[in-house]
């Protein structure tokens, strides 16, 4: 998910798409841990998805 992408969601919208990816994570995390994942970069892109979710959130924290 883009910079771009996020910054035109409302912040009801991030919360669920950040639960979604957390849940999304811990289930790749959990396969990856049982028998290597066929592309193990997939738990980076999901976990810096996440951390441009919690980025912006703050932001708008802050503003």
């Amino acid at each position: 998910m883009k910079q771009l992408e996020i910054k035109d969601l409302s912040a009801a919208e991030l919360q669920e798409k950040l639960s979604q990816l957390n849940k999304t994570y811990a289930d790749l995390k959990a396969a990856h841990t049982i028998s290597p994942i066929e592309n193990p970069l997939q738990l980076r892109s999901v976990r810096r998805g996440i951390a441009r979710i919690n980025t912006e959130l703050t932001k708008r924290e802050l503003q």
